[in-house]
């Protein structure tokens, strides 16, 4: 019943959201929660886990709530799979390994290249200590490097 509620709430406000003309749909806003994320996030919820809503009307758990295991060990068959993320296309790739030539030329010697699988920078690869700093004793450098968006 819980499910069906959310899902009703959800229907509406997308659908008032889409009449409203307030702003269009921007490619960071997330999509709607699926059957299987919502089947889960009741049956924590059932468990006594705390579960809020995004601005979207996806479920999420509390985080500032202590994790209790023995739900989500009951709940773990309902859990969705974590979503694979795309290989980069070889241009996401060169310009990934281009930002970080260009850092360590611009002497981030630490500034490690990018995974090629995935495009991203492992940043167990160098001291948190290091990344923190990134944007602050290297801004010129990131501003330098990194592609225009």
């Amino acid at each position: 019943m819980h499910a069906r509620n959310i899902a009703a709430l959800l229907l509406l406000t997308l659908s008032l959201t889409a009449c409203s003309g307030d702003k269009e749909p921007e490619a960071s806003d997330s999509p709607p929660p699926t059957a299987q994320e919502i089947a889960y996030f009741d049956c924590l919820e059932k468990q006594g886990v705390a579960v809020v809503h995004t601005d979207s009307g996806a479920p999420r758990e509390d985080k500032t709530k202590p994790w209790n295991e023995a739900a989500h060990t009951a709940c773990a068959a309902l859990n969705p799979a974590p979503k694979t993320p795309a290989p980069p296309t070889a241009e996401e790739l060169a310009a990934a390994r281009k930002q970080s030539e260009c850092l360590r030329a611009e002497g981030v010697t630490w500034y490690p290249d990018p995974d090629p699988a995935t495009g991203e920078v492992d940043q167990t690869k160098a001291a948190p200590e290091q990344w923190a700093a990134l944007k602050t004793r290297h801004a010129a450098a990131l501003a330098k490097c990194r592609p225009a968006r």
